[in-house]
């Protein structure tokens, strides 16, 4: 199969910019928030080499999957023409509650 292009809706730009925060307030440490969101961003495109490998996530929104990432983070993405990353949630945080917030049932 053909590498499929790999972008990041603003939402997930915002989401690995909070998660380098994050760490980089609890390591003190920039070069470590720095190399985890770089691993991060790396896993990422590979999700262009099997777009739908991830699980589906149909539950939460139509045509969204997710994969897990080192234990401590969620990639959400939908595959379109591209692969389009939706969010990165990390630490725990509820990903399904928020999904469901904007579900008019």
């Amino acid at each position: 199969m053909r590498r499929v292009k790999v972008t990041y809706r603003p939402q997930a730009i915002s989401d690995l910019q909070g998660i380098y925060r994050i760490i980089a307030q609890a390591s003190q440490s920039d070069t470590a928030a720095s190399g985890f969101v770089q691993r991060i961003v790396a896993r990422c495109r590979k999700i262009g080499d099997v777009p739908n490998g991830g699980r589906p996530r149909d539950d939460l929104e139509p045509g969204l999957r997710m994969v897990p990432f080192e234990r401590t983070a969620i990639i959400a993405y939908r595959v379109t023409n591209a692969v389009e990353i939706t969010n990165v949630f990390y630490g725990g945080r509820d990903y399904e509650s928020l999904y469901h917030v904007s579900d008019p049932d």
